[in-house]
């Protein structure tokens, strides 16, 4: 047989660790190695029993302080252990996993109540609304699958007339313990959900003929999605008591609504601003005037600078995506003015701009060049 690690190795504690830190410890390895988590793997399974052989001997003062004097020696009595070694054949390992597990592993101390309330798990699904419906909000209606207690049953899953019956393999706890002795003589407590009842702590003999035993029934309904203005795609709406039915007279879940923006032809959102382009023409640009921009509130007027350059950057204050928590500010809308170029022109257009081209000196320009 290979030879055992050392104790105080086997945890990763130092040999002055006391009690809360072997606690700590030996929780976090059994967490990782228990069989449960680890179904079917040997080498996690050995790792599990050695941290428990480990810990049952170090939280014991008695057997510590033996084991400190003696070593491993005390295993087979040498060096003063005799009767006084460790003995693992009748160790019960129950007090040191409810201890240790509590409500994690379902240790024995602190075993979950299978009948207390419990609430029904969340809802997820997703809603399309469109760039203004993000920005201005909306009441949408959506379909989604929800589950409502039987009428037939009131919930109970039986049969009306006759009653859920008390678990006979494990007495209504919803929890099976089994034992398990490891090479090393360890005899550990393992605490798992009873397979005969998932937990329920009840069996169901004679089934509800409308919900099968469920309890619930599943209907197509439609509820409408308040959305709020401002939303950014991927952000949730919760409504709370619309998700699944809670057991034991606990509360509904909740539906969790995330919202996907579609794409807008034309403006582009970044946080609270919305970003676009403006075409302007060269006299526009050159001479200025008012034009008019697309915003997500309608056109607005705006007077270009004469000598806009291309690709300038204008600022429309307040024009853009309101604050999803404060709804009575926005951001701002950015536009980028583009100088457009004519492909095509009139002769008197080519004759106006050639007349518009001579008017500049040593332009090192020839006579028929850029317009024909």
């Amino acid at each position: 047989m290979a030879e055992k690690r050392d104790y105080y190795e086997v945890l990763g504690v130092p040999k002055n660790a006391d009690d809360a830190a072997l606690k700590r410890a030996y929780r976090t390895l059994a967490k990782k190695y228990h069989p449960d988590s680890n179904p079917g793997d040997e080498a996690a399974a050995e790792k599990f029993k050695e941290a428990s052989e480990a810990y049952s001997v170090l939280s014991d003062p008695q057997k510590r302080q033996q084991y400190d004097q003696f070593g491993m020696a005390a295993f087979d009595g040498s060096a003063g252990g005799g009767a006084n070694g460790f003995d693992f054949t009748n160790m019960d390992m129950g007090d040191i996993f409810g201890d240790i597990f509590g409500d994690f592993f379902g240790g024995s101390r602190r075993r979950a109540d299978p009948n207390a309330p419990v609430k029904g798990q969340n809802l997820h699904t997703t809603l399309k609304i469109t760039f203004e419906e993000a920005v201005f909000g909306v009441e949408k209606p959506l379909e989604i699958n929800i589950k409502d207690e039987c009428t037939y049953c009131h919930g109970s899953g039986a049969k009306p007339g006759t009653t859920p019956q008390t678990c006979a393999r494990c007495k209504g706890t919803g929890r099976i313990t089994y034992t398990q002795q490891s090479i090393f003589g360890v005899t550990t407590r393992n605490v798992t959900t009873c397979p005969d009842c998932n937990g329920t702590g009840k069996k169901i003999v004679d089934k509800c003929p409308k919900c099968y035993g469920n309890g619930y029934i599943t209907s197509r309904k439609k509820i409408m999605v308040s959305v709020p203005a401002g939303i950014d795609s991927g952000q949730s709406i919760r409504i709370r008591g619309k998700g699944e039915p809670g057991s034991n007279g606990g509360e509904r879940g909740d539906l969790l609504v995330e919202v996907q923006i579609g794409a807008h032809p034309t403006f582009r959102r970044q946080g609270e601003n919305i970003y676009s382009t403006q075409e302007i023409s060269f006299p526009e640009a050159a001479l200025g005037g008012t034009i008019r921009i697309q915003t997500v509130d309608g056109e607005v007027e705006y007077e270009v600078k004469p000598g806009t350059q291309p690709d300038t950057k204008v600022r429309l204050r307040s024009r853009g995506v309101p604050f999803l928590r404060n709804k009575t500010t926005r951001g701002d809308h950015y536009v980028t003015l583009v100088v457009t170029v004519p492909t095509k022109l009139t002769e008197e257009q080519k004759d106006a701009l050639r007349k518009y081209a001579d008017t500049f000196k040593g332009g090192g320009r020839k006579k028929k060049g850029l317009f024909g």
